[in-house]
């Protein structure tokens, strides 16, 4: 009698503790779903268990510098170009031998979401990283740039001018959505070129809010970065860019701004007249 009472004990006691697990667990399920089903809950969880504390402007500027480069024509020199030009105007056998160097070199390719949350998060980079750009959507970037990078399994960033979408020597929406697909990262430089230290009120339409949403309709993709006309920012303006969705800019080769620094990304140039050693010398030379 005494070993059936023990008994119809030890169950009673195995019953009660998988209910209250099973009870446990459905609470958890349910929260689970319902969270689930909230979008805001949702990506906060996500956000809080895959990414830590953005980092302060300070922390930023403290870190290694990525070399980014910058690209507009790619072609040979014509009699009509001037001395000035020839910096923006890289003839396609040095641009070939540029990109040869930097694999040669070691040198990995980023896209600006992998600089990004290397500044703001830390996140480990390749080996000798470096971002490639070019501006203003020439078509010789499509027909000879893309094309070179693809012998190193590069990606690049094109900033595209979207007024010239479509129009000769520009690269059409097919190949910008082409260049997407393949990898590469269409983002902003505004609708036609204009100097973003004198945007207006309504600049930010016309040259920002527009844009975007003609290479996102292109791409099938957000646009989040963005790249000054002239390499010239502003500094009362630089908040404006995150209000319209950007999460970071890029300059040239001025001084990056202390309260902005995610919108004050530095590049160079790699000037037409640059061998492949002037290049890594300057590579070196520029960011530290």
């Amino acid at each position: 009698m005494r070993n059936t009472l023990f008994t119809l004990a030890a169950l009673s006691a195995l019953f009660f503790s998988s209910c209250v697990e099973n009870s446990k667990a459905e609470k958890e399920h349910t929260i689970s779903s319902e969270n689930s089903n909230n979008p805001a809950v949702s990506k906060d969880t996500a956000s809080s268990a895959n990414v830590g504390k953005r980092a302060t402007a300070a922390e930023v500027l403290a870190k290694k510098e990525v070399p980014v480069l910058c690209y507009h024509q790619i072609r040979d020199w014509k009699a009509s170009d001037s001395k000035r030009a020839h910096d923006d105007i890289i003839p396609p056998a040095n641009f070939s031998q540029h990109m040869k160097m930097l694999a040669d070199s070691g040198y990995h390719t980023i896209l600006p979401d992998e600089l990004y949350d290397y500044l703001n998060y830390g996140k480990q980079l390749p080996e000798k990283p470096i971002m490639i750009t070019f501006d203003d959507t020439d078509l010789d970037q499509y027909t000879v740039g893309a094309k070179e990078l693809k012998k190193h399994g590069f990606k690049g960033v094109f900033f595209i001018m979207t007024v010239s979408i479509g129009r000769p020597r520009y690269m059409s929406k097919a190949q910008i959505k082409e260049l997407s697909d393949d990898g590469h990262v269409m983002a902003s430089h505004t609708w036609n070129h204009k100097n973003f230290a004198e945007f207006t009120d309504e600049d930010w339409e016309i040259q920002i809010d527009k844009p975007t949403r003609t290479l996102e309709a292109i791409t099938g993709k957000k646009v989040e970065y963005f790249a000054y006309p002239y390499g010239v920012s502003k500094a009362a303006n630089l908040h404006k860019l995150e209000e319209h969705g950007f999460k970071a800019a890029f300059i040239l080769s001025t001084k990056r701004d202390p309260e902005y620094p995610l919108f004050t990304i530095r590049r160079i140039i790699d000037p037409g007249t640059y061998t492949a050693k002037n290049l890594y010398n300057s590579i070196n030379k520029s960011f530290k």
